[in-house]
């Protein structure tokens, strides 16, 4: 997506869910299952020029505009695994508190939106096999969530505390009622929730520095806005991303109260 006033840009794009929308492919050998429980998407727009060099030439920031200036958009994303076990096989099952972190890209080899995956902190010992096994940016943290719910699902209080050594955070936000009605830097809002919740495939740098890649699959999230109260998030200070002042004025706060997803595995190594 690039910035007004070019070509396909932000203010005349529109991505619709009926052309991204697909059957869930068929799941097998060691892929996961799994309910995500408090999900929610905060996001934030920043400079892109705070990100240069650090993808390789392969991919771009999937740039939107706003007030007239140029943004990138990172998204923390915390939830609750349940029920996280085998797509294929009788599995024990999980539970455990996640913190994921992403930006918005496009592949340029294949026009594709994705993300950049900076990492995730996750509450078990489970979190060994990836980090050891495949490389990935996977680190611990204790983390912890405090929510209440009204009737209809709205967030009466959504509280996540995370004390970690690399992505220490802190949120909290109550639900809005009603649909999303707004999403700046986008034609439309159901363009903008495209964009935001349903990037399918993630790019990262393993912790080796080799390239790696992971495919999910989820249908239509249903998402519903959300204020927020209090962030910090010390990856988005630490990275130069997005001031601890900054983190208090986000681009969009969504939440859902579960949903459900297919992670295929192993990721591969590109490069």
């Amino acid at each position: 997506m690039k910035a007004d006033g070019a070509e396909g840009g932000a203010s005349t794009l529109r991505l619709r869910f009926q052309d991204c929308l697909h059957p869930r492919p068929a799941p097998s050998g060691i892929d996961v299952l799994c309910k995500l429980q408090h999900f929610a998407i905060v996001s934030y727009a920043f400079d892109p020029a705070r990100f240069a060099g650090v993808m390789p030439g392969r991919f771009r920031l999937d740039a939107v505009s706003i007030d007239g200036q140029e943004r990138a958009l990172v998204s923390v994303v915390p939830f609750i695994d349940v029920d996280f076990t085998s797509a294929v096989f009788p599995f024990p099952k999980f539970r455990m508190g996640q913190t994921n972190y992403r930006i918005y890209i496009v592949d340029n080899e294949t026009g594709e939106r994705c993300v950049w995956f900076l990492g995730t902190t996750l509450d078990s010992w489970t979190r060994i096999v990836p980090h050891r096994l495949w490389n990935l940016p996977w680190y611990g943290g204790r983390v912890r969530f405090d929510c209440a719910q009204a009737v209809d699902g709205r967030y009466l209080r959504y509280r996540m505390d995370t004390v970690a050594q690399w992505a220490p955070a802190s949120l909290s936000l109550v639900g809005e009622a009603g649909p999303v009605e707004r999403l700046p830097g986008f034609a439309d809002v159901e363009t903008g929730l495209v964009y935001l919740t349903h990037p399918l495939r993630g790019f990262y740098h393993r912790r080796d520095g080799r390239l790696g890649t992971y495919h999910v699959w989820h249908g239509r999230l249903q998402v519903a806005p959300a204020r927020l109260e209090q962030a910090r998030f010390g990856l988005l200070d630490r990275l130069g991303l997005v001031t601890p002042e900054e983190q208090q004025h986000p681009h969009s706060v969504l939440v859902e109260p579960v949903n459900e997803f297919t992670i295929y595995l192993p990721p591969k190594v590109l490069a």
